[in-house]
C-alpha cells in the first residue's frame, strides 16, 4: 500500500512539475508556428478583416497568416483567371502592411494540382484551359451529388501537361511578390483524380511518384526565389493501414510518396473529428509538421497539449520538426467574421471554427508564459 502511495504521489509530482515546466516555455519555443488559415476577404471586407488581424489575431500571438487566395485577385499575368470580383493589389498591401506591423509571417494560398472544381463547378483554371484537365471524359454534373458514378469529388489538373507549370507558376510568383511572401501554400489536399487510366500522358504510371514528382516540381520552382512550400498532408497518410479513409488520407496509393519528396516540405496535418497523433508520423519521416483544427474545440486544445508535448519530450533531432498549430476556417473571412461576431446563428453545440479558435489560443495562452 505504501508503494503504491508513493508511486501515486510521484506521478502527481511529476505531472504537476511538467505542468509548471511548460507554463515557464516562451510561446516562441512552445510553438513556433501559431497559424491561422482562411479564405481570403472579398474587396467589401478587407477594412473589416484588417481590423480582426490586429485585434484577434495580434493580442493572442498568431505569428502565421495562411490566406486561401486562389483566384480572388487581380492577377496581371493571367487577368482570364481572375474572379469576376477580386481583391487589388492595393487591397493586399493593406492585409500585408496589418501583418508585418504585427510580425504576422503571410503565407498566400492557391489550389494546385487537386481542387480544380467545386461541386458542379469547375473553377477557373480548367474552365479557361481545359486541355489541363486530367479527367477530361468526365463531366460536370447538373447537380452535384456524392457518392456517384465517376468518383467525382474535385478535378485534377495533369501534373505533366507540358504547358500547365507556365500557367500556374506565373500565378504563384505574381501572388507572392505581391503578399510579400517568403512560403507559398499549394494546397493538394483531397487528390482522388491522379495518374488516370485515360489520361495520355499519366496512364499507367505510379500515382506516388506522380504526386512526390508534382510536390518536388512546385518545391523547386519556389526554391529559386527562396520561398518554402506548404502542403496540406493527408495525400502522404494510408488511410488503409491507418483506418483514416479516403478523406484525411489516401485510398489511392500516394501515402508512399511521403518518402519521396524534399524534407524541407511543410506539412499542415488536418483532422477533425479525432485528434490523431500523425504528427509523430511525419516527423519521424524527416517532415516540419503543423497541426490542423477546424470546428471542435475539445480536439483542438488535446491537439494542441499533444503537440507541446511532443516538443517537450522529442529527442534534439525531432523537436522542431513538431512545429506547432493552425486553426482552419473553411469558409471566406467575411462568412467567419460573421459567425466569430455573432451576426448569424450558429451550431448549437458549438463545435464552429469560431469557438475552436477560441478554444485554441485560450489553450496556447494558458500554456505559454506572457
Amino acid at each position: 500500500m505504501k508503494i503504491s502511495s508513493l508511486k501515486h504521489g510521484l506521478l502527481i509530482g511529476f505531472l504537476l512539475f511538467y505542468q509548471w515546466s511548460m507554463a515557464q516555455i516562451p510561446v516562441d519555443s512552445l510553438l513556433p508556428v501559431r497559424g491561422f488559415c482562411i479564405g481570403a476577404p472579398q474587396s467589401s471586407r478587407v477594412d473589416e478583416f484588417v481590423q480582426f488581424i490586429e485585434k484577434e489575431l495580434a493580442p493572442r500571438q498568431v505569428n502565421t497568416l495562411i490566406l486561401r487566395v486562389d483566384f480572388n485577385y487581380e492577377f496581371k499575368s493571367h487577368p482570364e483567371l481572375r474572379d469576376s470580383v477580386a481583391l487589388s493589389r492595393r487591397e493586399v498591401k493593406r492585409m500585408v502592411n496589418a501583418c508585418q506591423k504585427h510580425h504576422i509571417r503571410l503565407i498566400p494560398q492557391i489550389n494546385l494540382l487537386g481542387h480544380q472544381s467545386w461541386a458542379a463547378k469547375t473553377t477557373n483554371l480548367l474552365r479557361v484551359y481545359p486541355q489541363f484537365d486530367e479527367t477530361p471524359h468526365v463531366k460536370m454534373p447538373e447537380k452535384y451529388q456524392w457518392p456517384n458514378a465517376d468518383g467525382l469529388y474535385c478535378k485534377s489538373y495533369c501534373p505533366l501537361h507540358p504547358e500547365v507549370h507556365k500557367v500556374v507558376f506565373e500565378l504563384v510568383d505574381e501572388i507572392c511578390d505581391v503578399f510579400e511572401a517568403d512560403a507559398f501554400h499549394a494546397g493538394m489536399d483531397e487528390v482522388f483524380y491522379i495518374g488516370d487510366d485515360k489520361c495520355p500522358r499519366c496512364s499507367g504510371r505510379d500515382k506516388a511518384e506522380l504526386f512526390a514528382g508534382e510536390v518536388k516540381t512546385i518545391r523547386d520552382h519556389l526554391a529559386q526565389n527562396g520561398r518554402t512550400l506548404w502542403i496540406w498532408g493527408d495525400r502522404l497518410l494510408d488511410g488503409k493501414t491507418t483506418g483514416l479513409g479516403m478523406w484525411e488520407a489516401s485510398m489511392n496509393n500516394t501515402h508512399r510518396a511521403i518518402d519521396l519528396i524534399p524534407k524541407d516540405v511543410l506539412i499542415c496535418d488536418w483532422h477533425y473529428e479525432r485528434p490523431d497523433q500523425t504528427p509523430v508520423y511525419f516527423a519521424m519521416k524527416g517532415l516540419k509538421v503543423m497541426t490542423c483544427p477546424w470546428r471542435m474545440p475539445k480536439n483542438a486544445v488535446l491537439q494542441a497539449q499533444d503537440m507541446a508535448k511532443f516538443r517537450a519530450t522529442a529527442t534534439k533531432t525531432m523537436k522542431d520538426r513538431f512545429h506547432g498549430m493552425i486553426q482552419t476556417v473553411w469558409s471566406d473571412a467575411g462568412s467567419f467574421l460573421d459567425e466569430y461576431y455573432g451576426r448569424k446563428k450558429t451550431d448549437e453545440s458549438g463545435n464552429t471554427a469560431s469557438n475552436c479558435f477560441r478554444a485554441l489560443y485560450e489553450e496556447i495562452g494558458k500554456t505559454a508564459s506572457n
